[in-house]
């Protein structure tokens, strides 16, 4: 059994592209992703096979306790746009930085005094060791669908390669996540957040914001029910609210 492993590089979609061809081909038997990169509609013959247990979902800010925390005029650092969207509409007084490479790097780039604040993936911290660089979690700002799980792609014959690493719970949050984005048309460079919990008797509730990537406007909703179809419900109650003219 081969497993194939996701690594950043600059066009993700591109990457997990890659993968996809060589699991076509039959080069791999598994290719494993960070789910929140993976395209709503996956390539023909391929199926979501996995997701593990999920870590944190949340975004973490490194360099000051919250974001209400810092000064006006401060700079934060990120690269996504979603996040920078959901900064912006939460302190439209504060200046946002593209701040690019990995998460070393960032962190260097906080430390030399290159932005005030940084705005991180908590998951992607503590993958790598660095849960000491979480100053603060930021509850207020919406995860990308599938942040903090990781997401096994695989031929539909190859399943049982992967049935030993499927969480249940996080698996039904991730699918209605997905569900939702699709359901939008959005993609891992819009800015769209979704995030979905489990609330008991095998309901879900699904919290989710669309806005303008300056943050001049934004909807949000949050419902709660059974996970088949709660995306899609959730996406049409957004259209409604106006999210298609935010999204355009």
């Amino acid at each position: 059994m081969r497993i194939e492993a996701a690594r950043p590089v600059g066009d993700k979609s591109r990457w997990v592209s890659e993968l996809e061809r060589a699991l076509l081909a039959g080069e791999v038997d598994l290719a494993v992703h960070s789910a929140k990169d993976v395209p709503a509609e996956l390539a023909s013959g391929l199926d979501l096979v996995a997701i593990p247990l999920r870590e944190d979902a949340r975004d973490a800010i490194c360099g000051a306790p919250s974001l209400s925390a810092l000064p006006s005029g401060a700079r934060v650092g990120t690269s996504s746009l979603r996040r920078a969207a959901q900064i912006r509409a939460f302190r439209d007084d504060v200046s946002v930085v593209e701040l690019r490479g990995n998460v070393d790097t960032r962190l260097r780039k906080l430390a030399s005094g290159e932005c005030d604040a940084l705005v991180l993936a908590v998951a992607g911290l503590v993958r790598l060791g660095r849960r000491d660089a979480v100053d603060g979690i930021l509850d207020e700002l919406i995860p990308a669908a599938g942040q903090g799980a990781l997401a096994i792609e695989a031929r539909p014959g190859r399943v049982e390669l992967s049935a030993a690493l499927i969480d249940a719970e996080s698996a039904a949050c991730v699918l209605a996540e997905r569900e939702l984005t699709r359901a939008l048309g959005a993609s891992c460079n819009t800015p769209v957040g979704a995030i979905a919990r489990v609330v008991g008797d095998g309901a879900l509730e699904l919290t989710a914001w669309v806005g303008r990537p300056d943050g001049s406007a934004w909807v949000t909703d949050r419902l709660s029910g059974a996970p088949e179809g709660l995306g899609g419900r959730v996406a049409e109650r957004l259209v409604a609210a106006g999210a298609a003219e935010l999204l355009s």
